[in-house]
């Protein structure tokens, strides 16, 4: 890295001189997590369960968004709403 940034996978700092990966308009993330073999729950926080999804055979995990949700918070009262507010805490930008 040439300048410091914000990883998009796990918004921890990234260092100049640090490997990162840049895509123009996506932002950057680190090498070790474009190596990501299971997302996060964006409200939860806990493992998405990508391995007993049933789009695991078609889902790209390295090309879809971040922002997926596990089983149980999908299935909970509001879960829309709960997902709508944690995303917006997360990026506040997009809602506003």
């Amino acid at each position: 890295m040439k300048f410091p940034g914000t990883c998009i996978v796990c918004n921890e700092k990234i260092e100049i001189n640090e490997i990162g990966l840049w895509a123009k308009g996506l932002g950057v993330k680190h090498e070790k997590c474009a190596q990501i073999n299971e997302l996060q729950c964006s409200v939860c926080g806990g493992s998405a369960g990508c391995l007993q999804c049933e789009f695991q055979e078609t889902c790209d995990i390295s090309n879809v968004s971040q922002l997926c949700i596990c089983k149980k918070c999908s299935g909970e009262k509001d879960a829309f709403i709960s997902y709508q507010k944690s995303t917006h805490k997360k990026f506040p930008i997009l809602n506003s």
